[in-house]
């Protein structure tokens, strides 16, 4: 006699814009034994028909589509137990708090929200109803990350005395921020709680540790009207349309790239939102060129460095502990080709590029009095954050079991999104912030 049948969990989705893909074709595909997709919700209706296309193409039926203002009633009506928030940042905590108050386990990307009371509604929420929000910090499963966990926390350099941590964005992958959403800090918090936050995260998670105090400096250094001066400004507002910007390695070409011109160009005429801003443009007010320096309750402290418009991408992490030095260095891509400086970060890892960009990683633990030691990794990948956002979805959405704890939890999203809030404050004080100045946690 058979086993019966699992239920699967009823998952829908806030906010289909491209982050949504992810989650979407992974429930559609991968995991459609354990989980499923019921329902969409957005403020544009254009985007939502554009998953439920693909949807079809992956052979999936179409799911009920709700706009944003009705989401508590798409919650009840498609009795939905699990709720994947993948909208604009700043939009994060509205939404989370809802589905915990209505019963609903909770999925948020990364950062979990902007500022600090945000993040109390959600703790609050989360104490209130005993509910688990779960933040997607994909980097934690990358298995260079999951490796360098195991090592400090088996002891490989000892007592951890610091970290440094550099983190280069090309001027592909960089520029991207500069052209959307991203480039206003009131919606996104700026690069220091949007995209930093799965480096806080990570440091955080490597060294059991919590942030304590944080100094920051930092400017808008190269993109913005600061492009004039370095002489790549052109004079347009965004992309389509405007001959002033064919020919700017800069610009995103959103007509040529079908899923892109689905989610987006299509979708103007009912909210306005134009996703190919000249990056050099006014307007802009988050910081592309930042230095942290963060005090953690270990005593160990962190030096970071994240530089948006850098000619390659990758990064360098180096811990420094009593019994020796461990050091990562990866290369994302070694350069952006020409065929790809218009396109998306991955865009031109397909096809005739991939060939002209490279990449590599390297693991090596530097003992005291020993020869240094390369570490085996298995299963990085330069697509999917290293493998990372494949694994992630086996957990968070195929139930596979997690000894190495990577599913972070609220109180680890706000850990890391403190470390970012207190390097806004001290940018904009010029002195070391107190995390506890910015919220209490237990």
């Amino acid at each position: 006699m058979s086993p019966p049948a699992r239920e699967r969990a009823r998952h829908a989705l806030v906010g289909a814009g491209a982050r949504a893909e992810m989650f979407v074709r992974a429930l559609a595909l991968d995991h459609a034994d354990t989980a499923e997709l019921v329902a969409l919700a957005d403020v544009n209706q254009a985007r939502m028909d554009a998953h439920n296309r693909w949807l079809a193409e992956l052979g999936h039926p179409p799911v009920p589509t709700y706009r944003a203002a009705d989401f508590t009633a798409m919650l009840a009506k498609e009795r939905v137990d699990v709720v994947l928030v993948t909208s604009v940042d700043v939009t994060h905590d509205e939404y989370v708090t809802a589905a915990l108050r209505a019963g609903c386990d909770v999925v948020t990307e990364k950062p979990m929200t902007v500022d600090a009371p945000r993040c109390r509604r959600i703790l609050d929420a989360v104490a209130e109803t005993g509910r688990r929000v779960t933040v997607a910090f994909n980097y934690r499963y990358n298995p260079l990350h999951e490796q360098v966990r195991r090592l400090l926390a088996d002891g490989a350099v000892g007592e951890i005395g610091s970290v440094h941590f550099e983190w280069l964005l090309d001027v592909r992958h960089g520029a991207d921020y500069f052209r959307r959403w991203h480039r206003d800090k009131a919606t996104s918090g700026g690069l220091l709680v949007h995209k930093a936050s799965h480096h806080f995260d990570l440091v955080n998670w490597w060294l059991d540790a919590r942030p304590v105090e944080v100094h920051a400096a930092g400017r808008l250094f190269f993109y913005g009207e600061s492009g004039r001066r370095h002489g790549y400004a052109r004079d347009y507002d965004r992309a389509h349309g405007s001959p002033a910007a064919a020919d700017d390695p800069f610009a995103l070409r959103l007509a040529e790239h079908p899923r892109l011109r689905e989610l987006y160009l299509d979708a103007e005429a009912e909210d306005g939102y134009q996703r190919d801003r000249n990056v050099f443009a006014p307007g802009v007010t988050i910081e592309d060129d930042l230095a942290v320096l963060a005090r953690y309750s270990t005593g160990a402290t962190m030096t970071y460095h994240l530089t948006a418009y850098a000619p390659w991408e990758g990064y360098r992490v180096m811990v420094n502990g009593s019994r020796g030095r461990l050091e990562l260095d990866v290369t994302e891509s070694d350069h952006v080709s020409p065929a790809g400086a218009g396109a998306l970060k991955g865009a031109a890892l397909h096809g005739d590029d991939a060939a002209v960009e490279h990449g590599a990683a390297r693991l090596t633990l530097r003992p005291f009095w020993a020869p240094p030691v390369d570490v085996p990794v298995d299963g990085w990948t330069r697509q999917g954050h290293g493998g990372a956002d494949a694994r992630m979805t086996r957990v968070l959405l195929g139930g596979e079991p997690d000894p190495l704890g990577r599913a972070a939890t609220a109180y680890d999203g706000a850990l890391a999104l403190l470390t970012g809030l207190a390097a806004n404050r001290s940018l904009d004080t010029g002195a070391p912030v107190r995390v506890a100045d910015l919220l209490t946690l237990p």
